[in-house]
């Protein structure tokens, strides 16, 4: 188990970087929710072992594959325009911070 520390949401002025892809988001998310069904209806059927570990890791993946393009749409949005407004050092430690988050998962 990891230790769950919750980081308070810094302050935005304006909309978040992944706006203009959240249909895309919401979709991969719907997507996710949708194999962490399977997963639990393979544990409830008393699947194979190694097939639901499969299923797990592809789970993971997708779940990295969504925090990466957050990330992305952070650095590229919220850290860039910080940084054109000169106050870039908040956004970066914030940055800094979800980086190390995602390693540690």
């Amino acid at each position: 188990m990891t230790d769950d520390v919750e980081v308070p949401a810094a302050e935005h002025h304006g909309p978040h970087g992944y706006i203009s892809d959240k249909a895309r988001y919401l979709a991969r998310l719907r997507r996710i929710e949708g194999q962490a069904r399977g997963i639990h209806r393979m544990v409830e059927e008393d699947q194979y072992c190694i097939d639901i570990l499969t299923q797990i890791s592809a789970l993971t993946s997708a779940l990295e594959n969504v925090a990466l393009g957050l990330l992305d749409d952070h650095l590229r949005h919220c850290v860039l325009d910080a940084a054109r407004a000169g106050t870039s050092e908040e956004k970066l430690r914030e940055a800094s911070a979800a980086i190390a988050r995602l390693v540690k998962s």
